[in-house]
């Protein structure tokens, strides 16, 4: 059977992160069930139009699907025709993970939770401009136990300003030492993102040197116990990996539902991406009026199309093949040799730009080199994202 994803939308958050870049609103929450119709009425929409099968995979994210009540979520997942085993996933703030909440979840259909830690140091969540208390973190993931979930991820967040090598050695112990911990960890660099408001703060961006030396903390202790890189930002237990991300990260087809969504349709030879409209209000005002959500699409062919391809499975284990990098001293530490394929060291992780931009196609020559690339230009952040 062929993989199609599915990712819905949820833009509404209690209140707005310092570093969030995402289209997210704290000021909408007005427009929550007139959101959920119009994510119904866009469900129905390509599914008629057979843009949307049976999907093998659903992720919610944000924003704050929490945000929504319970049933509304599972009304909208409802909808959305999925294969038998399909994973469903749903981003939850620790705050929010009430057993009467996660029961309804299961009930639904959803199978993996996902919850956004960040730190368990209270002065690191507060530069982050996260409002839960970390005594909240074991009691979600209780709850998610006693739910039924055997499949859970931690999202965690390193380099904020006050964080110290100990808060974050003291981070990864708390996930770690949980009654039941985790399956699954992603780990991302903080990220300066322009028109935020720890942009418009320098005494808080994070440092390079620093958040390499973070992630080499986490990858360490990860590895020791068990879980295995999945992508540069992720880690899971055997039988554990997030088949939503593996299909980003294998160029697969996905549909986008809600405001801000993208979408992916590929080829042998090229791919089609198409996004919804930024904010909720015109998402709902195009359903409401019957008009078409979709703000562009893009057509992506050929070389280009397979330089993304080779770019996304870089950052995985399955590396790219051996002839996609040149044979050169740069890349010494950077990528080992495995066979016929070129698979990115740890160090080469940290790298993962700037190694990116060696990469060679058919046609294409290198598109620079490992010695160009901007400082820190590897980093891993926050992902997946448009490429």
């Amino acid at each position: 059977m062929n993989e199609l994803g599915v990712y819905v939308h949820v833009p509404f958050c209690r209140r707005r992160c310092d570093y969030c870049a995402f289209a997210t609103y704290t000021d909408r929450d007005a427009l929550m069930e007139r959101y959920v119709a119009a994510c119904v009425a866009d469900v129905v929409r390509a599914t008629e139009a057979g843009e949307l099968c049976e999907a093998t995979s659903v992720f919610f994210g944000g924003g704050t699907p929490s945000r929504l009540p319970a049933p509304w979520l599972a009304r909208i997942l409802a909808t959305i025709p999925r294969a038998p085993d399909a994973e469903v996933t749903v981003e939850c703030n620790p705050e929010d993970a009430s057993g009467a909440r996660l029961d309804t979840y299961r009930a639904a259909g959803v199978t993996r939770m996902s919850f956004g830690v960040q730190s368990t140091a209270p002065h690191v969540l507060a530069a982050l401009g996260r409002g839960h208390d970390p005594e909240t973190v074991p009691r979600a993931v209780e709850a998610a136990a006693a739910a039924g979930f055997s499949r859970v991820n931690v999202d965690l967040i390193y380099g904020a300003a006050g964080e110290t090598d100990d808060d974050w050695a003291r981070t990864i112990h708390d996930v770690l030492t949980l009654p039941h911990p985790p399956g699954h960890v992603s780990a991302y660099a903080l990220t300066v993102e322009p028109g935020t408001p720890l942009a418009r703060d320098p005494v808080r961006h994070p440092d390079d040197d620093v958040q390499a030396s973070r992630y080499e903390m986490i990858e360490a202790e990860l590895s020791a116990t068990g879980y295995r890189w999945e992508e540069v930002s992720n880690w899971a237990r055997p039988g554990q990996e997030c088949r939503h991300n593996q299909l980003y990260w294998r160029q697969g087809d996905y549909v986008g539902i809600g405001s801000a969504a993208h979408s992916h349709r590929g080829g042998a030879s090229g791919g089609t991406r198409w996004w919804n409209v930024r904010t909720p209000d015109r998402y709902v005002a195009a359903f409401e009026a019957g008009r078409s959500p979709v703000a562009g699409e893009e057509h992506v062919e050929g070389d280009q199309y397979e330089l993304e391809r080779l770019m996304l499975s870089l950052r995985t284990p399955a590396g790219v093949p051996g002839s996609a990098l040149p044979d050169s001293a740069e890349l010494d530490g950077l990528v080992v040799r495995e066979g016929d394929r070129a698979v990115l060291t740890v160090r080469g992780r940290l790298m993962a730009n700037a190694v990116s931009s060696m990469l060679l196609t058919d046609a294409a020559a290198p598109r620079g080199t490992v010695t160009g690339a901007a400082p820190g230009a590897g980093t891993p952040g926050r992902y997946p994202a448009p490429l």
